[in-house]
């Protein structure tokens, strides 16, 4: 990989102005970078707290509803590899600024939208956004920063995400609560417009340009076909309860493994010939890496659907108001970040094992909510709900922290990059997806019923699938080789910053 840098003057003539990557690092570049990645974290997991006050304002279905989460996940999981390799091509930081413009704008047309269907689309315009400007930190993260201050970007890097996706319920109940200027659930999109406008304002003077030595094109038909499979799986699971199954909706399902089929093809033919693929097939000969997308992807089942029906059953069902909701999941975050501080040590003496641990932990805190929920209903105080809360954020900590880390480990130099991008892919395809299955059972037990014990009935029934993906992670686990490739005897060794 190549940065472009700004030369030095003629002979006889003034020198330039050194650019940011020969002054050295710069944490100002890092908080340009983080911004774009806090906001575009926590839009994802914002939305669940304003869904009931959005459900009221448009008058929106359940269906409608879940593709107001599920939309963002699913084009940003769509576009993830291909906004990586675009900015290899063009320039990180191009794209980087491209991706921040359109997420802006998509984030005004949120705010503006005023029927489901507008809310939808910008949605998923802001899930595309995203694709283009997230790839784009971690590539400009390596080139400018190296040795310890590369490690302490990667953490600061880590606690973005963790805090955008966990506290993201509390500052929209916040921002909604506050209800600025009027906007009241509008203001968790409005929010994105002026951070965006400074971080496109002091990017060119702080971040440097790179881009990729090596040639690369566009897979626009590898994009298209996964594109494809992705939403005819997770368009009939969102559609179908609210239209009665029809036959489309199975049509599309038996479609899906089809279109997977046709890529991975697809994807081989195209290497073959010599061309540059989506995604090179011979990284799943590696059986971690192959095992390790299975836990990333089961795992995550379990963790966007379960932010949005606990949000539902706090406002709808106890009737409290977003903030409130959002203080309640403070519970979560801090389980979350006592898990995640921890999570080095664990998987130092547990090796692979320390996900299992994980994952098991986050069942047991959905186990406790269910029992919690369904010996006391709506009727308790809503206090009893916190011990439940934080085992389940303290196993998300101890699973999420090491789990790219021990997926990637036994993978090749050659395919760290492409096999980090397919991970992340994964991550979004399990959240979207979750959604759509965890709705399918909690709207499903809800039914018509408005009473407010039906959404504790609803809540506690859609923990089941939650608790079954958590022990699903935990048997895939068992899948991974119990040492990287060239490691020592017994359980590999992972390394990964604290917090």
């Amino acid at each position: 990989m190549s940065t472009t840098t700004t030369p030095r003057g003629a002979a006889g003539a003034p020198a330039a102005a050194p650019s940011a990557a020969e002054r050295g690092p710069s944490w100002g570049t890092l908080l340009v970078l983080l911004a774009g990645v806090f906001i575009t974290t926590l839009d994802f997991f914002i939305v669940n707290v304003a869904i009931p006050a959005t459900q009221a304002d448009l008058g929106a279905s359940a269906a409608a509803i879940q593709w107001v989460v599920a939309g963002y996940g699913l084009a940003l999981a769509a576009l993830l590899i291909t906004g990586g390799r675009l900015g290899d091509m063009v320039g990180r930081r191009r794209m980087y600024m491209t991706g921040m413009a359109l997420f802006t704008l998509a984030s005004a047309a949120c705010g503006l939208a005023g029927n489901p269907e507008v809310l939808i689309a910008a949605r998923v315009a802001q899930g595309a956004a995203a694709a283009l400007l997230m790839p784009q930190v971690l590539g400009i993260v390596n080139i400018v920063y190296t040795g310890q201050h590369r490690a302490r970007a990667f953490m600061a890097y880590g606690l973005t995400l963790g805090f955008a996706g966990v506290f993201g319920q509390l500052i929209g109940g916040g921002l909604i609560e506050i209800d600025l200027f009027g906007l009241g659930w509008r203001s968790i999109y409005w929010i994105n417009v002026p951070v965006g406008i400074a971080a496109l304002l002091v990017t060119p003077r702080l971040v440097p340009e790179s881009r990729s030595a090596r040639g690369t094109r566009l897979d626009f038909v590898g994009v298209l076909i996964v594109t494809s499979a992705m939403v005819a799986i997770v368009l009939p699971l969102v559609q179908g309860r609210e239209q009665g199954w029809p036959l489309w909706t199975w049509l599309s399902l038996a479609a899906a493994p089809l279109l997977v089929a046709g890529f991975v093809r697809y994807q081989r033919r195209r290497a073959e010939r010599g061309g540059t693929p989506l995604i090179d097939m011979v990284m799943f000969r590696e059986r971690s890496f192959s095992a390790g997308l299975g836990v990333m992807l089961a795992y995550q089942l379990a963790m966007a659907s379960f932010f949005l029906v606990l949000a539902l059953y706090l406002q709808m069902g106890h009737g409290m108001s977003a903030l409130d909701s959002g203080l309640l999941f403070v519970a979560l975050g801090a389980g979350y970040f006592l898990g995640a501080t921890q999570a080095e040590k664990l998987a130092k003496r547990l090796g692979r094992q320390v996900l299992t641990l994980g994952a098991l932990l986050t069942a047991f805190g959905y186990g406790v909510l269910a029992e919690t929920v369904g010996s006391t209903g709506v009727t308790g105080s809503v206090g009893w709900l916190i011990p439940g809360l934080i085992v389940a954020g303290y196993g998300m900590g101890v699973a999420l922290a090491p789990m790219s880390a021990i997926v990637l480990a036994g993978v090749s130099e050659r395919y760290a990059a492409s096999a980090a991008g397919v991970l992340n892919t994964a991550q979004q395809v399990g959240n979207a997806l979750g959604v759509a299955l965890v709705g399918i059972v909690f709207y499903g037990e809800l039914g018509a019923g408005l009473d407010a014990n039906d959404y504790a009935h609803a809540f506690t029934w859609a923990l089941i699938p939650l608790v079954a993906f958590c022990a699903a992670t935990a048997l895939l686990v068992q899948l991974l080789p119990r040492r990287a490739s060239g490691g020592q005897a017994g359980e590999q060794e992972v390394m990964i910053p604290a917090g």
